[in-house]
């Protein structure tokens, strides 16, 4: 299926806080990203009502299987990319900043020759 890229950036800020903090919430989604709470709580319903999170009873925030695996792949893209820009002599911030844009328009074919050529 496919999702908007504003859809995909939600599902992988909360597979990175989670990974950072044990957990996440609302709260920590628009901290992290410089959004409204009001904003943040919208994204959410939609991700909730497409079933790609779940919210517990106390806020924090669940990555559904769906949404789990896009969010591991774009945590992947990201990654990789950034390393592979950063070995090309690109400052890690803008580094990151170029995958961050680029892991949702690049095609599987080009992100797995990337991949292996920078894992040698």
């Amino acid at each position: 299926m496919k999702i908007h890229q504003s859809a995909e950036n939600y599902l992988e800020t909360i597979l990175m806080l989670t990974y950072r903090n044990g957990s996440c919430r609302s709260i920590d989604i628009a901290n992290e990203l410089g959004f409204s709470k009001p904003s943040v709580s919208v994204a959410m319903k939609n991700l909730r009502e497409n079933g790609y999170i779940d919210v517990m009873g106390d806020g924090r925030i669940v990555l559904l299987e769906p949404g789990k695996k896009i969010a591991e792949n774009l945590f992947e893209r990201h990654t990789v990319l950034t390393g592979a820009f950063i070995s090309l002599g690109v400052d890690a911030e803008t580094a990151s900043e170029d995958a961050c844009k680029i892991e949702h328009i690049i095609s599987e074919e080009t992100f797995k020759a990337i991949k292996n050529h920078f894992s040698k």
